[in-house]
C-alpha cells in the first residue's frame, strides 16, 4: 500500500486581508485571493515614489493586494477592457523603492515572480507586517486571467500606456500562489535552495568540465545561481 502523499495547506484570502489572516500564512502555503487588488510595474513606481506624485487613489480604494504585473488587455469598443492573461513580473527590480512604497500603499501582500532576498523581507516586509506571494511557475498567466472579474479601474493610462497603467481588478479564487516570505521573514525559496546547494557536490561528482561554455560561466558549484 503507498504511503499517503503530503498535500499543500490552501488558504484563501478575502481583500483587504487582515493581521490574523496573514499570521497563519506559513511558506510553501498555496494561497487563492477574493476581493479587490492593485497592479504596478516599473512605471507606477516610478511615477509614484521616484518623481514624487504619491498613490493615484488612496489606499483604502485600492486595496492592500499589490501585483508586480501587467495585464494582456484589449478595450473594447465601448471604452470597457477585456483581460485575458496576467503575467508577473520579476520582484527584485523594485526593491530600491519598497520602504517608500509601504509607506504610502500601507501593503500588506505583494505578488509577484522570483521573489526578493531575505535581506529585503528582513528590512523591508517584517516592519510592514508584509508577506510576499510568488506566482507558480510559468505559463499560468491565462489561470490567473480567470480570476479577473472586473476592471473596477484604471489609473494613469495616458501618462504610462496600456501595459505600465496602474489597474484596478475585483477578483475571485484568483491563483494559485505560493507563499514565499511569512511575518517573520522566512523565505521558502531560500530553504530549498539550500537544500538543493547541499547535495550539489554529489550531483556533478565524477563529471568532466564542459567542452564548451558561455563567457563568464562559471564551474565553481558554489557560484551558482540555482
Amino acid at each position: 500500500m503507498a504511503a499517503n502523499k503530503p498535500t499543500l495547506k490552501t488558504v484563501r484570502l478575502t481583500t483587504p486581508v487582515e493581521p490574523a489572516d496573514l499570521a497563519q500564512l506559513e511558506i510553501g502555503n498555496v494561497v487563492y485571493l477574493d476581493g479587490t487588488i492593485f497592479t504596478g510595474r516599473e512605471g507606477v513606481f516610478k511615477r509614484a515614489v521616484h518623481e514624487g506624485h504619491g498613490l493615484p487613489a488612496p489606499p483604502e480604494v485600492i486595496g492592500n493586494v499589490n501585483f508586480h504585473c501587467s495585464p494582456a488587455a484589449a478595450r473594447r469598443d465601448d471604452g470597457s477592457y477585456d483581460i485575458g492573461a496576467v503575467t508577473a513580473t520579476a520582484s527584485f527590480r523594485f526593491a530600491a523603492w519598497l520602504d517608500q512604497w509601504f509607506e504610502m500603499s500601507k501593503c500588506k501582500v505583494i505578488i509577484g515572480k522570483g521573489g526578493m532576498t531575505p535581506d529585503v523581507y528582513k528590512k523591508s516586509f517584517v516592519p510592514n507586517e508584509a508577506v510576499y506571494l510568488t506566482t507558480v511557475g510559468y505559463g499560468t498567466g491565462a489561470l490567473l486571467g480567470r480570476g479577473i472579474k472586473a476592471v473596477k479601474d484604471v489609473y494613469w493610462m495616458d501618462e504610462l500606456g496600456i501595459a505600465q497603467a496602474m489597474w484596478l481588478f475585483e477578483v475571485e479564487n484568483f491563483g494559485p500562489f505560493l507563499v514565499e516570505s511569512d511575518l517573520a521573514g522566512n523565505s521558502l525559496f531560500e530553504r530549498e535552495n539550500a537544500k538543493v546547494a547541499a547535495g550539489l557536490d554529489k550531483v556533478y561528482e565524477g563529471l568532466k568540465p564542459a567542452i564548451m561554455s558561455r563567457y563568464g560561466e562559471t564551474d565553481d558549484r558554489k557560484e551558482e545561481l540555482i
